[in-house]
């Protein structure tokens, strides 16, 4: 049996999550290498004491997208009849954006090298990107003469806006970590030795919160990429009169008004 293609730790409220194929370059073509992600946000999900979930590559690469001899070769899910083909995207890799972009835990990119193609798609998915000073990123299927078939036609423009995912996906062309800083693709650049460190204390700094009041929060700023105003208040409302009964939201007020530390019990 093949190793796992995730290597899954935990600290606490924190998951990493590092992909473990350094010698293609972390590249996502193997249908069981996609579905781990997808189980792993599953899994995540139905667990409330997980509070924040780190996403990075092992070796020099954060994520090579496609692995392209299998394209040459019509292996992986490029393999069979164009019908076959289609199918294979929608049970695979198309299952990713879903599980990954929709999990109401807050997830962060620890970029510690290129991401092309897929590998900045998969990025896009997540809700804070931090790149290492070495990291790279491609919107790059036109060079290799396919679409985007991930999601990242819709994903990279609400990241970085129409026109700079245009000039990306139309170009194919590589941006550094300055130039992605620039676009507003990551939040932050930190050098390569301290990436890791770095990822992990804003994870633990986001996993200080209530589990219950992050995850409410996470679902409003995703559901107010595509609802009106007035809609996302009423959901407001309803999310706002859960949080306050909940035990935690009583244990942070308290602990504001008596000047100590919040001791969170995820009820």
């Amino acid at each position: 049996m093949s190793q796992p293609f995730l290597i899954i730790e935990r600290d606490g409220g924190v998951v990493t999550a590092r992909m473990n194929r350094p010698e293609t370059r972390n590249a996502l073509t193997e249908p069981a290498q996609m579905l781990e992600l997808v189980d792993l946000c599953h899994q995540v999900r139905r667990d409330s004491s997980i509070k924040a979930l780190v996403l990075t590559g092992e070796g020099s690469a954060f994520c090579a997208g496609g692995n392209v001899k299998d394209m040459r070769d019509r292996g992986g899910i490029f393999a069979g009849s164009p019908f076959e083909v289609r199918e294979s995207y929608r049970n695979t890799i198309q299952q990713i954006p879903l599980a990954l972009y929709e999990l109401d835990v807050p997830v962060i990119a620890a970029i510690n090298g290129p991401a092309i193609g897929a590998g900045l798609d998969l990025t896009c998915m997540c809700d804070i990107r931090i790149a290492s000073d070495k990291a790279l990123f491609a919107e790059s299927f036109v060079k290799v003469g396919i679409v985007p078939g991930d999601g990242g036609a819709w994903l990279l423009p609400r990241v970085i806006g129409m026109q700079r995912a245009s000039l990306m996906a139309f170009t194919g062309d590589t941006i550094d970590a300055a130039k992605a800083l620039e676009w507003s693709l990551v939040a932050e650049i930190v050098p390569a030795d301290q990436l890791q460190a770095h990822a992990q204390a804003l994870a633990q700094r986001i996993a200080g919160n209530p589990s219950h009041a992050l995850r409410l929060t996470k679902r409003l700023l995703r559901e107010g990429q595509h609802m009106r105003l007035d809609s996302l208040l009423e959901l407001s409302a309803a999310y706002q009169a859960l949080a306050h009964h909940t035990d935690d939201h009583l244990e942070a007020v308290n602990a504001f008004l008596d000047k100590r530390k919040p001791v969170y019990k995820d009820r």
